[in-house]
């Protein structure tokens, strides 16, 4: 374990220059240029075309999580400007119970310009539909950097209608910009269904009905998952060896019916995106729990180092069993637990056989995922990125890696 605690992020850094990095997205989203790294081999193509290069009988895992207005911004009457970003719901935590709420929820939130909110209550007057109703924010216990926000308010709006018509969509800090109309749309998959995340599953981005149609008629059936992205993916590694790095946890659901497919057929399954990667790894040492008596049902979560301190002997198939097995006896329609897991180069994938994904920051944990797949390949895949003009992070283009 300790020689993946010891991996250097400084390893993983390479030069982005600022005008590689796409502020705005393309016109059409499967216009985007495509990267395709298969057992070594790289070339380039456009995105449309991408169902040329996956296997016959391909299983897509797409994650339908939808961004949610997630930045309050409120008034002090000193004049302060605070700003409140919505993390993950507290109370109560279930997610869709918590935006079906009409009266109040509780919230971890980052604040900014917390200095100028020590205490006391903020308000926002706001009017939805013609109803106006008082958004109240009263901040309690702190968190590391975050803090527990209650929001209240007194009219039957739900919280999803709340946030939906008073907050705004936060776009990646590395775009330096503010929100525009057009990332409304933008920064939304064609797929979003379900309200959560504060970040894009942005290797979703790409995909249209012109091609969902295209992967129906080659046989490559696609199925939906859910893993709602926390701000955590934006957080640098501060600490020179990862061993320093403190994970971010995040909310995954399963359906049943998806965990059945698997059963039947585990073989060429292709993750759309690191937090299908992330949802779907995590599946297997759920599992995992279960056969070793380890699993917690009040409260199911993998934690950061589990992959690395275990040495686990079942099939991804037994693991996927040991789910189902659950599921039945608990007359459960989903699995639904929090993975704080990290992948690192000399992991070894469960699940997985090959992953779309966008170009990620240098010395990032994503950076770290790539690696952990393509092993230092993905030194070859960024040169010829950077070398061909390909345009980088979320709003740029893609990659198709196969093994």
């Amino acid at each position: 374990m300790d020689s993946y605690k010891n991996i250097k992020i400084s390893d993983f850094n390479y030069n982005l220059p600022e005008p590689k990095i796409a502020k705005y997205p393309l016109t059409e989203r499967d216009n985007s240029r495509l990267l395709v790294w298969n057992n070594g081999k790289i070339e380039g193509d456009i995105f449309s075309n991408c169902i040329n290069f996956l296997p016959q009988n391909a299983q897509l895992i797409f994650n339908n999580t939808r961004v949610i207005h997630a930045r309050l911004f409120f008034r002090k009457e000193t004049g302060s400007k605070i700003e409140i970003f919505c993390l993950e719901p507290l109370n109560p935590v279930d997610y869709q119970l918590a935006f079906q709420e009409k009266k109040q929820v509780t919230w971890k939130c980052m604040v900014g310009n917390s200095k100028k909110w020590k205490s006391g209550v903020l308000l926002r007057e706001i009017e939805i539909s013609g109803k106006k109703t008082t958004l109240q924010a009263e901040r309690f216990q702190q968190e590391g950097n975050s803090f527990h926000i209650k929001f209240s308010w007194d009219n039957s709006f739900t919280f999803a209608e709340i946030i939906e018509h008073t907050g705004t969509l936060p776009i990646p800090p590395y775009l330096n910009r503010d929100t525009e109309d057009s990332d409304e749309e933008t920064y939304q998959t064609v797929y979003a269904k379900f309200d959560g995340s504060v970040a894009a599953p942005t290797a979703g981005l790409h995909f249209t009905e012109s091609v969902f149609e295209g992967l129906t008629n080659k046989n490559i059936s696609t199925k939906e998952i859910t893993l709602h992205v926390g701000a955590g993916t934006f957080q640098p590694v501060k600490s020179k060896t990862i061993e320093g790095h403190n994970m971010h946890r995040e909310m995954v659901i399963i359906p049943k019916n998806i965990i059945e497919g698997f059963y039947q057929n585990s073989k060429k399954i292709i993750a759309v995106g690191t937090t299908s990667v992330r949802s779907l790894e995590s599946l297997y040492w759920l599992g995992l729990q279960m056969e070793e008596n380890r699993f917690n049902a009040e409260s199911p979560e993998i934690l950061q180092w589990e992959p690395y301190e275990n040495n686990a002997k079942i099939e991804f198939k037994k693991a996927l069993k040991n789910i189902l097995n659950y599921l039945e006896q608990t007359n459960k329609s989903a699995i639904q637990f929090t993975t704080q897991i990290i992948i690192l180069p000399g992991y070894n994938f469960r699940v997985i056989e090959g992953m779309f994904t966008n170009f990620h920051q240098p010395q990032s944990t994503l950076l770290l995922l790539i690696s952990a797949f393509l092993g230092d390949n993905w030194k070859d895949v960024y040169e010829y990125a950077l070398s061909n003009d390909f345009r980088f992070l979320s709003y740029g283009d893609s990659n198709l890696y196969l093994k």
